[in-house]
Protein backbone atom coordinates (compact mmCIF):
# COMPACT_ATOMS: atom_id res chain seq x y z
CA UNK A 1 0.00 0.00 0.00
CA UNK A 2 1.06 3.08 -0.75
CA UNK A 3 2.43 5.57 2.12
CA UNK A 4 0.17 9.07 2.52
CA UNK A 5 2.41 12.01 0.90
CA UNK A 6 2.20 14.94 3.44
CA UNK A 7 2.77 18.48 2.89
CA UNK A 8 3.56 21.42 5.69
CA UNK A 9 1.90 24.75 5.03
CA UNK A 10 4.23 26.99 6.48
CA UNK A 11 7.89 26.86 8.04
CA UNK A 12 7.26 27.54 11.39
CA UNK A 13 9.37 26.29 14.27
CA UNK A 14 7.44 23.85 15.99
CA UNK A 15 6.82 21.98 12.56
CA UNK A 16 10.62 21.73 12.28
CA UNK A 17 11.18 20.81 15.41
CA UNK A 18 8.69 18.67 16.27
CA UNK A 19 6.05 17.75 13.28
CA UNK A 20 7.30 17.57 10.40
CA UNK A 21 10.75 14.94 12.00
CA UNK A 22 7.22 12.86 13.34
CA UNK A 23 5.67 12.87 9.81
CA UNK A 24 9.00 11.74 8.43
CA UNK A 25 9.50 8.87 11.30
CA UNK A 26 5.71 7.90 11.11
CA UNK A 27 4.94 4.49 9.35
CA UNK A 28 2.61 4.64 6.59
CA UNK A 29 3.66 8.06 5.37
CA UNK A 30 6.12 10.11 3.66
CA UNK A 31 7.19 13.92 4.65
CA UNK A 32 7.33 14.83 0.62
CA UNK A 33 6.31 18.96 0.78
CA UNK A 34 6.43 22.17 2.40
CA UNK A 35 5.37 25.63 1.14
CA UNK A 36 7.56 28.30 2.42
CA UNK A 37 8.80 31.35 0.25
CA UNK A 38 12.00 31.29 2.87
CA UNK A 39 14.69 29.45 0.77
CA UNK A 40 16.42 29.59 4.39
CA UNK A 41 13.71 27.90 6.86
CA UNK A 42 13.51 25.53 3.71
CA UNK A 43 16.81 24.14 3.91
CA UNK A 44 16.33 23.47 7.74
CA UNK A 45 13.41 21.00 6.76
CA UNK A 46 15.65 19.46 4.07
CA UNK A 47 18.67 18.79 6.56
CA UNK A 48 16.72 15.75 7.45
CA UNK A 49 14.30 14.87 4.28
CA UNK A 50 16.84 15.83 1.63
CA UNK A 51 14.86 15.33 -1.09
CA UNK A 52 11.88 17.26 0.04
CA UNK A 53 9.46 19.35 -2.85
CA UNK A 54 9.40 23.03 -1.51
CA UNK A 55 6.29 25.11 -2.93
CA UNK A 56 6.36 29.05 -3.12
CA UNK A 57 2.68 29.50 -1.77
CA UNK A 58 0.55 27.35 0.16
CA UNK A 59 -1.89 27.35 -2.44
CA UNK A 60 0.54 25.81 -4.94
CA UNK A 61 1.08 23.23 -2.15
CA UNK A 62 -2.85 22.34 -2.17
CA UNK A 63 -2.73 22.17 -6.08
CA UNK A 64 -0.30 19.54 -6.15
CA UNK A 65 -2.14 16.03 -7.08
CA UNK A 66 1.25 14.38 -5.26
CA UNK A 67 0.11 15.30 -2.11
CA UNK A 68 -2.41 13.54 0.01
CA UNK A 69 -2.48 15.34 3.60
CA UNK A 70 -1.53 18.26 4.45
CA UNK A 71 -0.44 19.30 8.14
CA UNK A 72 -1.45 23.27 9.18
CA UNK A 73 0.88 24.75 11.78
CA UNK A 74 -0.37 28.49 10.73
CA UNK A 75 -1.39 30.82 13.52
CA UNK A 76 -4.61 30.15 15.25
CA UNK A 77 -6.65 32.77 13.35
CA UNK A 78 -5.95 31.60 9.91
CA UNK A 79 -6.97 27.77 11.00
CA UNK A 80 -10.40 27.32 9.76
CA UNK A 81 -9.81 29.42 6.12
CA UNK A 82 -6.85 26.91 5.35
CA UNK A 83 -8.54 23.70 6.79
CA UNK A 84 -11.46 24.49 4.57
CA UNK A 85 -9.55 25.10 1.75
CA UNK A 86 -7.22 21.95 2.25
CA UNK A 87 -10.39 19.78 2.11
CA UNK A 88 -12.04 21.75 -0.74
CA UNK A 89 -8.56 20.85 -2.69
CA UNK A 90 -9.19 17.05 -1.95
CA UNK A 91 -6.56 16.79 0.95
CA UNK A 92 -6.82 15.22 4.42
CA UNK A 93 -5.82 17.35 6.91
CA UNK A 94 -4.72 17.74 10.52
CA UNK A 95 -4.53 21.33 11.66
CA UNK A 96 -2.87 21.81 15.01
CA UNK A 97 -4.45 23.08 17.82
CA UNK A 98 -7.12 25.17 18.23
CA UNK A 99 -8.44 23.82 14.86
CA UNK A 100 -11.21 26.83 15.61
CA UNK A 101 -11.75 29.85 17.50
CA UNK A 102 -15.36 29.20 18.72
CA UNK A 103 -17.18 25.83 18.56
CA UNK A 104 -19.76 26.43 15.92
CA UNK A 105 -16.86 27.16 13.09
CA UNK A 106 -16.00 23.38 14.22
CA UNK A 107 -19.38 22.80 12.87
CA UNK A 108 -18.27 24.47 9.29
CA UNK A 109 -15.15 21.96 9.33
CA UNK A 110 -17.27 18.46 10.16
CA UNK A 111 -19.56 19.39 7.29
CA UNK A 112 -16.67 20.44 4.67
CA UNK A 113 -15.41 16.85 6.00
CA UNK A 114 -18.26 14.65 5.53
CA UNK A 115 -18.76 16.56 1.94
CA UNK A 116 -15.24 16.11 0.73
CA UNK A 117 -14.86 12.46 2.06
CA UNK A 118 -11.09 12.93 3.91
CA UNK A 119 -10.12 13.06 7.42
CA UNK A 120 -10.07 16.54 9.24
CA UNK A 121 -8.46 16.45 12.44
CA UNK A 122 -6.83 18.63 15.45
CA UNK A 123 -3.83 17.40 16.06
CA UNK A 124 -4.10 16.80 19.86
CA UNK A 125 -1.31 14.89 20.25
CA UNK A 126 -1.63 14.19 23.92
CA UNK A 127 -4.58 11.25 23.49
CA UNK A 128 -2.37 9.31 21.47
CA UNK A 129 0.76 8.82 24.55
CA UNK A 130 0.19 5.51 26.61
CA UNK A 131 0.30 7.80 29.82
CA UNK A 132 -2.66 9.46 29.03
CA UNK A 133 -4.20 5.77 27.71
CA UNK A 134 -2.87 4.12 31.19
CA UNK A 135 -4.23 7.54 33.21
CA UNK A 136 -7.59 6.82 31.25
CA UNK A 137 -7.90 3.23 31.70
CA UNK A 138 -6.79 3.60 35.20
CA UNK A 139 -9.97 5.74 36.50
CA UNK A 140 -12.09 4.25 34.42
CA UNK A 141 -11.64 0.56 35.62
CA UNK A 142 -12.06 2.42 38.95
CA UNK A 143 -8.56 1.98 40.53
CA UNK A 144 -9.30 4.83 42.34
CA UNK A 145 -12.49 4.57 43.22
CA UNK A 146 -15.20 7.34 42.87
CA UNK A 147 -13.69 10.70 41.28
CA UNK A 148 -14.53 13.17 43.48
CA UNK A 149 -11.71 16.48 42.51
CA UNK A 150 -9.52 16.75 39.17
CA UNK A 151 -7.70 20.08 39.28
CA UNK A 152 -5.01 21.12 36.15
CA UNK A 153 -1.98 23.39 35.54
CA UNK A 154 -0.11 24.74 32.76
CA UNK A 155 1.87 27.47 32.72
CA UNK A 156 5.26 28.93 31.34
CA UNK A 157 6.63 32.96 31.17
CA UNK A 158 6.74 34.14 27.40
CA UNK A 159 6.57 38.07 28.88
CA UNK A 160 10.03 38.76 27.26
CA UNK A 161 8.68 37.92 23.60
CA UNK A 162 6.23 40.86 22.78
CA UNK A 163 6.14 39.15 18.95
CA UNK A 164 4.96 35.56 19.58
CA UNK A 165 1.83 35.20 18.27
CA UNK A 166 0.63 33.71 21.75
CA UNK A 167 1.23 37.32 23.14
CA UNK A 168 -0.76 38.97 20.18
CA UNK A 169 -4.61 39.35 19.41
CA UNK A 170 -4.62 39.58 15.99
CA UNK A 171 -3.25 36.25 15.54
CA UNK A 172 -5.75 34.47 18.00
CA UNK A 173 -3.53 34.33 20.97
CA UNK A 174 -3.58 33.65 24.31
CA UNK A 175 -2.91 31.47 27.02
CA UNK A 176 -6.47 29.71 27.08
CA UNK A 177 -6.42 29.07 23.17
CA UNK A 178 -2.72 27.53 23.48
CA UNK A 179 -2.82 25.63 26.70
CA UNK A 180 -6.20 24.99 28.20
CA UNK A 181 -7.02 22.75 25.20
CA UNK A 182 -5.20 20.45 27.27
CA UNK A 183 -6.22 21.16 31.14
CA UNK A 184 -9.67 21.08 29.75
CA UNK A 185 -9.49 18.08 27.08
CA UNK A 186 -7.14 15.40 29.03
CA UNK A 187 -9.89 16.12 31.62
CA UNK A 188 -12.43 15.40 29.33
CA UNK A 189 -10.89 12.59 27.74
CA UNK A 190 -9.88 10.73 31.06
CA UNK A 191 -13.19 11.19 32.90
CA UNK A 192 -15.65 10.88 29.50
CA UNK A 193 -16.96 14.10 31.78
CA UNK A 194 -18.43 17.30 30.84
CA UNK A 195 -18.40 20.44 32.78
CA UNK A 196 -21.80 21.18 34.41
CA UNK A 197 -21.19 24.58 35.99
CA UNK A 198 -17.81 26.92 35.72
CA UNK A 199 -16.60 30.21 37.21
CA UNK A 200 -13.64 31.67 35.56
CA UNK A 201 -11.13 34.95 36.75
CA UNK A 202 -9.03 36.01 34.06
CA UNK A 203 -5.90 38.44 33.80
CA UNK A 204 -5.15 40.18 30.21
CA UNK A 205 -1.99 41.88 28.61
CA UNK A 206 -2.87 43.41 25.12
CA UNK A 207 -5.94 41.98 24.67
CA UNK A 208 -4.97 38.34 25.25
CA UNK A 209 -5.38 36.45 28.31
CA UNK A 210 -2.22 35.56 30.46
CA UNK A 211 -3.72 34.03 33.20
CA UNK A 212 -6.84 32.53 33.90
CA UNK A 213 -7.92 30.14 36.83
CA UNK A 214 -11.56 27.44 36.26
CA UNK A 215 -13.03 26.12 38.80
CA UNK A 216 -16.44 24.32 38.96
CA UNK A 217 -18.33 20.97 38.43
CA UNK A 218 -17.97 18.13 35.96
CA UNK A 219 -20.39 14.94 35.08
CA UNK A 220 -21.84 13.09 32.43
CA UNK A 221 -19.57 9.45 32.51
CA UNK A 222 -21.72 6.70 31.88
CA UNK A 223 -20.50 4.53 35.28
CA UNK A 224 -20.14 4.92 38.41
CA UNK A 225 -16.33 5.98 38.52
CA UNK A 226 -17.23 9.96 38.31
CA UNK A 227 -20.34 10.95 37.71
CA UNK A 228 -19.77 14.18 39.35
CA UNK A 229 -16.52 15.81 40.62
CA UNK A 230 -15.09 18.86 41.33
CA UNK A 231 -12.42 20.37 38.99
CA UNK A 232 -10.18 23.05 39.16
CA UNK A 233 -8.00 24.38 36.24
CA UNK A 234 -4.95 27.00 36.21
CA UNK A 235 -3.17 28.09 32.90
CA UNK A 236 -0.93 30.85 32.63
CA UNK A 237 1.98 32.61 29.99
CA UNK A 238 3.59 34.41 32.61
CA UNK A 239 4.33 32.28 35.88
CA UNK A 240 7.55 29.49 36.19
CA UNK A 241 6.96 26.21 34.12
CA UNK A 242 4.20 23.54 35.45
CA UNK A 243 2.43 20.93 34.21
CA UNK A 244 0.48 19.00 36.21
CA UNK A 245 -2.94 16.86 36.61
CA UNK A 246 -4.15 15.07 39.11
CA UNK A 247 -7.25 13.01 39.40
CA UNK A 248 -8.02 12.22 43.18
CA UNK A 249 -10.40 9.57 44.16
CA UNK A 250 -12.09 8.19 47.59
CA UNK A 251 -9.56 5.49 47.00
CA UNK A 252 -6.65 6.64 45.60
CA UNK A 253 -5.12 9.17 43.62
CA UNK A 254 -3.47 9.35 39.83
CA UNK A 255 -1.17 12.33 39.26
CA UNK A 256 -0.04 12.97 35.64
CA UNK A 257 3.37 15.06 35.69
CA UNK A 258 6.94 15.36 34.83
CA UNK A 259 5.43 17.91 31.70
CA UNK A 260 2.47 15.44 30.64
CA UNK A 261 1.53 17.77 27.85
CA UNK A 262 5.21 17.51 26.72
CA UNK A 263 5.74 14.15 27.14
CA UNK A 264 9.44 13.44 26.86
CA UNK A 265 10.54 16.57 25.22
CA UNK A 266 10.59 18.55 28.46
CA UNK A 267 11.05 15.55 30.99
CA UNK A 268 10.55 12.17 31.07
CA UNK A 269 6.81 10.63 30.77
CA UNK A 270 5.08 8.85 34.10
CA UNK A 271 2.21 8.60 36.03
CA UNK A 272 1.86 8.01 39.67
CA UNK A 273 -1.19 5.82 41.17
CA UNK A 274 -1.41 6.97 45.37
CA UNK A 275 -2.97 3.92 47.24
CA UNK A 276 -3.85 3.88 50.90
CA UNK A 277 -1.01 3.30 53.83
CA UNK A 278 1.24 6.22 51.40
CA UNK A 279 1.51 2.98 48.97
CA UNK A 280 2.68 4.91 45.48
CA UNK A 281 3.37 2.70 42.12
CA UNK A 282 5.09 4.74 39.56
CA UNK A 283 4.81 4.11 35.85
CA UNK A 284 6.95 5.56 33.07
CA UNK A 285 7.11 5.31 29.26
CA UNK A 286 10.39 6.45 28.12
CA UNK A 287 10.37 6.10 24.69
CA UNK A 288 7.15 6.91 23.34
CA UNK A 289 6.56 9.93 20.68
CA UNK A 290 3.56 10.79 20.80
CA UNK A 291 3.97 13.30 17.96
CA UNK A 292 4.65 10.45 15.64
CA UNK A 293 1.55 8.48 17.52
CA UNK A 294 -0.48 10.65 15.82
CA UNK A 295 0.66 10.71 12.26
CA UNK A 296 0.83 6.93 11.97
CA UNK A 297 -3.03 6.78 13.85
CA UNK A 298 -3.67 9.76 11.08
CA UNK A 299 -2.12 7.39 8.02
CA UNK A 300 -3.92 4.30 9.27
CA UNK A 301 -7.14 6.00 9.00
CA UNK A 302 -6.35 7.20 5.42
CA UNK A 303 -5.08 4.28 4.50
CA UNK A 304 -7.19 1.34 5.72
CA UNK A 305 -10.20 3.22 7.31
CA UNK A 306 -9.01 2.98 11.10
CA UNK A 307 -11.19 4.82 12.81
CA UNK A 308 -9.09 7.67 14.25
CA UNK A 309 -9.21 8.50 18.02
CA UNK A 310 -9.92 11.82 18.31
CA UNK A 311 -12.52 13.04 16.24
CA UNK A 312 -13.38 16.59 15.39
CA UNK A 313 -16.81 16.11 17.38
CA UNK A 314 -14.49 15.35 20.65
CA UNK A 315 -12.41 18.43 19.82
CA UNK A 316 -15.36 20.27 19.62
CA UNK A 317 -16.42 19.72 23.26
CA UNK A 318 -13.41 21.07 24.45
CA UNK A 319 -13.80 23.90 21.94
CA UNK A 320 -17.17 24.44 23.78
CA UNK A 321 -15.44 24.33 27.17
CA UNK A 322 -13.20 26.96 26.44
CA UNK A 323 -16.63 29.27 24.87
CA UNK A 324 -17.75 28.90 28.18
CA UNK A 325 -14.43 29.70 30.03
CA UNK A 326 -14.77 33.15 28.19
CA UNK A 327 -18.13 33.43 28.19
CA UNK A 328 -17.97 33.51 32.04
CA UNK A 329 -14.82 35.05 33.00
CA UNK A 330 -14.77 38.12 34.98
CA UNK A 331 -11.72 39.95 34.64
CA UNK A 332 -9.26 40.95 37.24
CA UNK A 333 -5.97 42.66 37.92
CA UNK A 334 -3.54 42.36 41.31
Amino acid sequence: MEPVRWGVLGASRFAREHMAPAIHMARGGKFAALASAWADKASEFRDFCPDLKVHPTYDALLADPEIDAVYIPLPNHLHVMWTLKALAAGKHVLTEKPIAMHAREIDQIIIARDNARRLAAEAYMIVFHPQWQRARELVQSGAIGRVSHVDAAFSYDNRDDAQNIRNRADTGGGGIRDIGVYTYGSVRFVTGAEPQDLQARLMRENGVDTWAQVTGTMAGAASGYCPRFTYSAMTSMRLFPRQEVTFQGDKGMIRVANAPFNANVHDMAKIELHMPGQAMREERFPRSNQYVLQVEAFNAAVRDGTPYPCPLEFVRGTQAMIDRVFNVGIEIAI
